[in-house]
């Protein structure tokens, strides 16, 4: 089937991707299925020229074969805006290049590309301090460059986790308790003594037996399975790539009133495709850059995640819509 509709992505190279874990490959297999054409960008293709998005695109090809999912075509260079549809699915770390590239993929938007997640969403929604906007989800949670002020939150609270703001897949993660020697030296590694804004949560205990839960989240509506990341024994992250186990499990009723509250005003913004972080029944990180999950989920319960967001996304088409 041939749609003649064109689906662009910006990812990190296809070639590396874990294939039975990676939900690009599911959602690019469902955009194919549908009939769209695809072309494949990484970072490095993307430019503007006289305030015009180009790219530097290659037809791609998708497989469901573990030893050879994908054929990529000669390199083209173009306007974005021949694309209908751009899923930016490069991983963090959210860093300048990440934001540069967001200014291009807006470029294209104003074009007339719909873009996933839009540009601006992504500018605005940081994956950690966004949970700000929503504390009635949320365990206490301390955004600070000042160390005197994490020891203090750590005092108040006993036993903490501690991050930098701009990691991911469980990097640079410390579980730090009150009298604990190395509790200063984190405090100092993490804001760059003082130089750099670092996150400090109250710990949360369920994360050993219940694991962190990744809640999806499609145009504001939840998945009706959640992913729990169960730790590998001697390790706190709850992060598959740190080794954690996925387990699924149907959704309960703290995350149906966690999604109502977060998924809509996402939504407004655009952003289409989301992931909450959830242990012990509270939001700890709302995930929009490149949220993962999918495979599991669909191996489990027989679902099709993929698709869902392929047809929402034809659906905005359909009306016309840009976020």
């Amino acid at each position: 089937m041939d749609s003649g509709r064109r689906l662009g992505v910006v990812m990190d190279p296809i070639r590396d991707i874990a294939y039975a874990k990676d939900s690009t490959l599911a959602m690019l297999l469902a955009a194919q299925a549908r009939g769209f054409a695809l072309a494949y960008l990484e970072l490095a293709d993307l430019m503007l020229r006289d305030g015009t998005a180009i790219g530097r695109t290659r037809a791609l090809t998708v497989r469901a074969d573990p030893k050879d999912w994908f054929t990529l075509g000669e390199p083209t260079l173009e306007p974005l805006d021949r694309l209908d549809v751009l899923l930016m699915r490069k991983d963090p770390p959210f860093d300048t290049e990440y934001i540069y590239a967001s200014y291009i993929l807006e470029r294209a938007e104003l074009a007339g590309v719909l873009v996933v997640n839009r540009p601006q969403g992504l500018r605005d929604v940081n994956e950690k301090v966004y949970t700000a906007w929503f504390p009635q989800c949320c365990a206490p949670t301390l955004v600070t460059r000042d160390m005197g002020d994490m020891g203090a939150f750590l005092a108040e609270h006993g036993k903490v986790v501690a991050k930098p703001l701009h990691g991911m897949g469980g990097r640079s993660v410390f579980v730090v308790e009150r009298q604990d020697p190395n509790a200063r030296v984190v405090f100092e590694t993490l804001s760059e003594y003082g130089e750099r804004f670092a996150l400090v949560q109250r710990y949360i205990p369920d994360i050993v037996q219940s694991g962190d839960a990744r809640v999806l989240l499609i145009e504001g509506e939840p998945v009706p399975y959640a992913l729990a990341r169960i730790p590998s024994s001697g390790d706190h992250r709850g992060n598959l790539a740190a080794g954690a186990r996925g387990v699924g499990r149907e959704l309960n009723e703290r995350d149906r009133w966690l999604a109502g509250q977060i998924g809509p005003a996402l939504a407004a913004r655009g952003i289409l495709f989301v992931g909450l972080d959830v242990i012990g029944g509270f939001v700890t990180e709302i995930n929009v850059t490149s949220p993962t999950g999918i495979r599991e989920l669909d191996r489990q319960f027989g679902t099709d995640i993929g698709r869902q967001l392929i047809e929402a996304i034809e659906k905005r088409l359909a009306a016309g819509a840009r976020p």
